[in-house]
């Protein structure tokens, strides 16, 4: 089956992930040439990298500051790794550009869901547990609609849940578990800070 696989395909997933050559034939190899499939199989390959290298200090990386046409948006963000080298890559400057800009442009409220205040949360809970019960929906499944409810919630308002601006076919942390995968450190958004002209 490996032999089936052309180099134009290799090249094709290659441009489309940023994995490597062998990693790329792999992946066709075992999907039969479904480039769709592969892609699928070396996402799943990249978050157990992602992972595995969880647990590994990140204390280098770069804080980039993204400034919108016009001078009215601002935003600061602190992207970490775990080496110098990989901060000065290109990749991983072009990541943390495009988080800025992502920033910028979705408003996310904090870094994880964990990073949100807890009275903010319990609030959003009780108004949709609110709206569920007012619908006349039986009590044994409120809690499985709000839950849902506030995953969609999640993805509007926390970084790593929101679908990333430049492709929104992935999150902002599946993006960050591509990266990990790719530059084999471990990858973290520390921090933001997002700046709009005459707002506090």
């Amino acid at each position: 089956m490996l032999a089936e696989i052309s180099p134009k395909l290799v090249m094709e997933l290659r441009q489309r992930t940023g994995v490597g050559m062998m990693d790329c034939k792999k992946a066709l190899a075992e999907t039969n040439g479904d480039i769709e499939q592969a892609i699928e199989a070396l996402r799943k390959r990249g978050a157990a990298k992602a992972a595995s290298k969880a647990g590994r200090q990140a204390l280098e990386g770069l804080v980039e500051s993204y400034i919108h046409p016009g001078g009215r948006i601002g935003v600061l963000v602190e992207l970490n790794c775990e080496t110098d080298f990989v901060a000065r890559t290109d990749d991983f400057q072009a990541l943390v550009r495009g988080i800025a800009m992502h920033i910028a442009a979705m408003s996310p409220l904090a870094v994880k869901r964990d990073d949100l205040p807890a009275d903010l949360v319990a609030t959003e809970r009780a108004i949709h547990e609110d709206m569920v019960r007012a619908e006349g929906k039986p009590e044994a499944i409120v809690p499985k609609i709000v839950d849902g409810k506030l995953n969609k919630w999640f993805s509007e308002v926390v970084l790593l849940d929101q679908p990333y601006v430049k492709d929104d076919k992935k999150t902002v942390g599946e993006l960050l578990q591509e990266a990990i995968a790719k530059m084999g450190e471990n990858i973290q958004v520390r921090r933001f800070a997002k700046f709009r002209l005459g707002q506090d």
